[in-house]
């Protein structure tokens, strides 16, 4: 269908932020679909929905052991998703300023699992949640990762808000961890929790940075060996293919640069500049710029 076929092709053409908010879109779109037929077969919405929910059961957990990842792209209020995604749009393009696509994928994933940690932590260990059996579901954790990120590695960084004026990204991180740190007693309780770990682990990305280490590479490095065994896959490579294409084909992979050499090679160039490349480097950078 024609449609589907450019909602594939905008995908594929967008960016890294954009991909991550078009599948919370669909996710979104697709558990509403899902709830409606359940709706017309006689299957309680709540029962579909814990499919992609985390539980704080532990036990309960041990059978939906995606969940901690499903979560985090998971959306069913209007205006959860709305807040995330314009909440992740205008500090993910901020980010974008300072870091790699690659590691605000990353970023994502691990400030949502720290959530997801620290949430479980906290109710299956504190007395105060004893008994207490409840789900997690949205964004936020992963999205106030990469806010908290971006304000302890550019605290000074100004924005506009509506009402206030300009502002810098250190208090609106501060502020945000505040709400969260005085609403962990309140009816969500555990979604500010979980908001508080994703907080962590965006301050932990950036310190960590800071000093030399990004937390982010080994999620990245299986990432990219995921990637390239479908890109072997699709390429024939290891079955028996004779012929100059596919010689051609194995010469060119090997003068492809990788993404950690072209990744490391931008981040040189954020720090010092493009005249502190090497030639070998500048030579890389033109070969990938020709792919």
């Amino acid at each position: 269908m024609a449609i589907i076929d450019d909602i594939k092709r905008t995908y594929r053409q967008g960016t890294m932020l954009m991909r991550i908010i078009y599948i919370n879109i669909a996710v979104f779109v697709l558990l509403h679909v899902v709830a409606l037929v359940g709706i017309l077969i006689n299957v309680p919405t709540q029962d579909l929905v814990t499919w992609v929910q985390m539980p704080s059961d532990l036990w309960r957990l041990a059978h939906t052991p995606w969940t901690p990842i499903t979560y985090m792209f998971a959306h069913y209020d209007l205006l959860h998703i709305l807040f995330n995604m314009l909440w992740l749009y205008w500090l993910g393009r901020i980010f974008l300023e300072y870091f790699t696509p690659k590691r605000l994928s990353a970023l994502y994933v691990l400030g949502g699992l720290g959530g997801a940690a620290l949430y479980l932590l906290a109710m299956n260990m504190l007395p105060h949640f004893a008994g207490h059996n409840s789900f997690l579901m949205g964004a936020s954790a992963s999205v106030i990762a990469i806010v908290v990120a971006v304000a302890v590695w550019a605290p000074d960084y100004k924005i506009g808000l509506l009402f206030i004026g300009e502002i810098s990204l250190k208090w609106v991180a501060i502020v945000t961890i505040g709400i969260d740190l005085l609403s962990v007693d309140a009816g969500n309780a555990g979604g500010h929790i979980a908001h508080l770990g994703g907080a962590a682990v965006g301050a932990i990305y950036a310190t960590a940075l800071k000093r030399g280490t990004d937390i982010t590479r080994p999620l990245n490095a299986c990432l990219d060996w995921l990637a390239s065994l479908f890109v072997r896959r699709e390429s024939g490579v290891g079955q028996p293919v004779g012929g100059k294409a596919y010689d051609k084909r194995q010469a060119a992979a090997s003068d492809r640069p990788t993404e950690a050499e072209i990744d490391a090679i931008l981040d040189k160039i954020k720090r010092s500049g493009y005249t502190s490349l090497t030639n070998h480097e500048r030579d890389v950078l033109f070969r990938a710029s020709r792919k």
